[in-house]
């Protein structure tokens, strides 16, 4: 596995570090190291060859600096020197170019793999809002690259005629840091679609959430209904879909209306007057119980997890905390 250092002046190193593993899970082989005022570049190399010689392979590195001529990408240009045909350095380090960094690393053999294959988020990753303050040349290109191609007659059969459901989840939080970066890489769907009756009734909600989807990945907001007709529509047979639900009764209600979903992710359920805590994400209360156990009836598996790197939870244990929670046998 490629060791990755991330080397920085001050403490941004430690920070994004700690972002990282909000984002994507705690990850082997990657060391911080930083460059404080009270330092010098000797200083810093030292740490540099120090935290590299604990790495599991540590002829195999990967550096991520803050900035171009820099000190940490000045004394990581010394250290590499004799490691060119196995090590590299990227600077202009930031959270979209960690967290690919992180996806992509079991398949990419070597640091110069790795290397080339975080460029492209990295630079997708900036962004302004409002969006009118984009120079006039980004934003055209944008406009010619999301230009509609027209609409598609109705029966057109795509592909096989059936949406592909990638991934379903049930998160409160819907389209944040942690579904927009490590589960669509896990995942590579084209579209990730919020299916809630109320977020679709909230003109915000649903901006802020199409401002969120990660590059590359179209994001929509749809009442459940909706949802059905597109999983019967022949149209979406190429469609890769990554589907979020707020709630599990939402789930259940596109389910029972026809959407193919044989296993839920549950990522997090947010605390509320009568919920009982289950885990650190996930709150429940009677009317959930019941809904999974419905879905269960469904065939419907549970995958409860935050991220993909972390180790599933037996989804009968956590229910049967909050029936002893709320007192119910």
């Amino acid at each position: 596995m490629v060791g990755i250092l991330l080397a920085t002046h001050g403490d941004f190193a430690e920070g994004i570090k700690m972002t990282g593993g909000m984002l994507f899970g705690e990850q082997p082989n990657v060391a911080a190291v930083t460059l404080q005022p009270s330092e010098g570049p000797d200083d810093l190399r030292a740490k540099m060859l120090d935290a590299i010689s604990k790495f599991e392979d540590p002829e195999n590195v990967l550096i991520l600096v803050d900035l171009w001529g820099g000190t940490p990408f000045n004394q990581g240009n010394f250290i590499i020197a004799g490691h060119e045909d196995k090590w590299a350095i990227v600077a202009g380090l930031n959270a979209p170019m960690l967290i690919t960094a992180y996806a992509n690393r079991d398949d990419c053999e070597t640091a110069h793999e790795l290397a080339a294959s975080i460029l492209e988020d990295a630079r997708d990753g900036i962004k302004v809002y409002p969006k009118d303050l984009e120079p006039e040349s980004t934003t055209k290109a944008a406009a010619a690259s999301t230009a509609p191609t027209g609409a598609i007659p109705p029966g057109t059969v795509l592909g096989d005629g059936h949406i592909k459901i990638k991934h379903a989840r049930v998160d409160t939080r819907l389209l944040h840091g942690q579904v927009a970066t490590n589960w669509s890489k896990a995942i590579a769907p084209d579209r990730i679609i919020v299916v809630s009756d109320n977020v679709s009734h909230d003109d915000l909600r649903k901006q802020l959430i199409m401002e969120a989807a990660p590059p590359g990945i179209k994001a929509h907001v749809v009442p459940i209904q909706k949802m059905i007709d597109v999983s019967k529509d022949v149209r979406f047979g190429d469609t890769k879909a990554f589907l979020l639900f707020e709630t599990p009764q939402d789930a259940l209600k596109a389910i029972e209306g026809g959407v193919d979903i044989k296993s839920l992710n549950i990522g997090s359920m947010a605390h509320s007057q009568g919920k009982v805590a289950v885990n650190k994400v996930l709150s429940l209360d009677a009317k959930d119980i019941e809904c999974f156990e419905e879905l269960k009836k469904h065939g419907v598996t549970f995958d409860v997890r935050k991220v993909p790197a972390d180790a599933p939870e037996d989804m009968d244990k956590l229910l049967q905390v909050a029936r002893d929670g709320l007192g119910i046998k």
